[in-house]
Parts: structure tokens; C-alpha cells; sequence
């Protein structure tokens, strides 16, 4: 709920109408509005400010959800849900979105030369709900990308296949596509 809005932001706005609220209450002399004013208002701007430092914005769709691809959304896995749920949400504390999970699949060789997701999009592939997420990866080779392809089909999980592809240089497109479970039937005989 929190995710879908600034909370730097927000403490900013509200801290800096306490603020002014505070100083004109000192200038009139009104000594409760005075000290609620700066008692609450000036934390609450620090503490934006500070939020604001640390804040990383949502990552946007690159184009529209089609219908087909939302009525599958459904069949998505928890770990599809999660990284959308996670990168369409303001951030605090990260350097950028999926990071721990670039740095844990060997994608990461440092902070400088790290993937950037800079998009994301809902697609039917295949008759199946995906996720693709769209990297700017200038300094980590699509050749490293389709190396570590089996590792990541375990890192994301069971029921996920994974499906790489390079649109252009410097760009990867990392799709997330939900696969059945394969159920082990026992026949009686």
C-alpha cells in the first residue's frame, strides 16, 4: 500500500506545512501551533529528505497490460507476483531494483556495471502468462546472460521457464514464463 506512493514525498509535504504553519503561529504569537509547527514539521522534512536520498523510483511498464495478458495474471507464480509487486513500488535503502538477485546469479561484477531494469511488460507467450523484464546492461555481455540461464531458471523458481533475448546492443530482455506443474499421476491397476 505504502509502495505506490512517495513517502519521501509525503514527509516533505506535510513536514514543510507544519513548518510554515509553525513559523507564522511564532510570528503571531500563538506558542502551541509555534511548537507543534516545529516540533513535528521540521523532523518530518529531515526525515523526507533523507527518504528522498535513499529513494528509488518504481520501474514503469514499458507498454500496456493487453487483456489476455491480465486475465492470465492469475496463473502467475508467487515469485512473478512478487518481483512485480516489488519493482512497481518506491524503494528505500537499494542501489537499484533486483540487485541481491543479479549479485546472486553472477550478473553483478560491481555497483558501475551492474543491469539496470529500466522496464517491465505482461505477455502472453505461448498461451502462458510472462513477465519480461528489460534490462540496460552495457558492461555485462548477452553471451554471460545465456551462461547463466539454467541458474537462474532454479533461482526463479519451479514452474518458470526462462527465455533470454538481446532487441538491441546493450539491451536484455529476461522473461519469466509460467509453466504447469508436472504432477506425478499413480495409476491403479
Amino acid at each position: 500500500m505504502f509502495g505506490r506512493f512517495s513517502l519521501a514525498t509525503l514527509g516533505l509535504v506535510v513536514g514543510s506545512i507544519l513548518t510554515v504553519i509553525g513559523g507564522i503561529a511564532y510570528g503571531t504569537g500563538n506558542a502551541t501551533l509555534n511548537l507543534a509547527g516545529f516540533f513535528y514539521g521540521v523532523p518530518l522534512v529531515l526525515g523526507g529528505l533523507a527518504l528522498k536520498a535513499a529513494e528509488l523510483k518504481p520501474v514503469t511498464y514499458s507498454k500496456p497490460t493487453s487483456p489476455e495478458a491480465f486475465a492470465l495474471r492469475p496463473t502467475a507464480t508467487s515469485i512473478q507476483t512478487q518481483i512485480r509487486n516489488d519493482v512497481t513500488r518506491y524503494r528505500y535503502g537499494q542501489d537499484a531494483h533486483l540487485d541481491s538477485s543479479l549479485k546472486a546469479l553472477g550478473l553483478s561484477p560491481s555497483e558501475d556495471e551492474q543491469p539496470l531494469l529500466v522496464g517491465i511488460r505482461e505477455e502472453v507467450i505461448n498461451g502462458a502468462y510472462g513477465l519480461v523484464l528489460e534490462f540496460d546492461s552495457p558492461a555485462v555481455s548477452f553471451d554471460l546472460w545465456q551462461q547463466k540461464q539454467e541458474k537462474m531458471t532454479k533461482f526463479f523458481g519451479p514452474s518458470i521457464e526462462i527465455q533470454l533475448s538481446q532487441p538491441i546492443s546493450e539491451k536484455v530482455e529476461l522473461a519469466l514464463i509460467t509453466q504447469p506443474l508436472i504432477q506425478n499421476s499413480i495409476i491403479d491397476q
